[in-house]
């Protein structure tokens, strides 16, 4: 899953979603320098990115990709399954998208001496550009795509993969909703496994 899944399955605790947040730029065993929560939620992170890898619905989704796509067509459906989340934000949770990110916006400024060097680096364009809400939009979803596809040595022209989106709308939102449901009982349990284990 992409930024936006990560940090709503979280929960409300500030260090477990800047865990689950940061969860990709933190490697091996380095997730043991930080604050307990911290570490609940770069672990977290490793569980919910396991879970998605294997669940048949999310393979499903992404299989339809791979044809033209290849290997980043999971890193795709990420970002769509993060659209869908945008989009249908309402469905999960109780306050708007807007004052969500924003609150999550503030928590890393809160706890900006605590984040990765790669977080703050990020944050000045994450917080501007406003990208946990700009998921919801389609044009908006493109131009980030293409934005990640820069990154890459190896071009994949992933934004051109909206309009696989487009063609197959309905399949991926049915598919979305059908998974979400199934990692939100998983990131929940682990998410209390994890805090009964730190507790020990």
């Amino acid at each position: 899953m992409n930024f936006l899944a990560h940090i709503y399955l979280s929960g409300n605790n500030e260090r477990i979603q800047i865990g689950n947040f940061m969860g990709d730029g933190i490697r091996g065993k380095d997730y043991k320098n930080y604050h307990t929560d911290i570490q609940i939620g770069v672990l977290l992170h490793r569980s919910i990115d396991s879970f998605t890898d294997f669940h048949s619905i999310f393979r499903k989704s992404k299989y339809r990709l791979v044809p033209k796509f290849n290997h980043f067509s999971g890193i795709i459906i990420d970002m769509f399954y993060d659209h869908f989340l945008a989009k249908e934000w309402k469905l999960y949770h109780h306050e708007d998208l807007e004052v969500f990110t924003q609150k999550f916006y503030q928590n890393l400024e809160k706890h900006y001496s605590e984040l990765n060097q790669k977080t703050r680096n990020l944050l000045p364009y994450l917080t501007k550009q406003n990208w946990l809400q700009r998921y919801a939009n389609l044009t908006d979803l493109q131009q980030i795509l293409k934005q990640m596809d820069n990154r890459f040595a190896m071009k994949s022209n992933m934004n051109e993969a909206v309009e696989d989106l487009y063609q197959h709308y309905d399949d991926f939102q049915r598919e979305f909703h059908l998974f979400f449901k199934d990692l939100m009982i998983h990131a929940n349990a682990e998410k209390v496994r994890l805090e009964q284990e730190f507790k020990k």
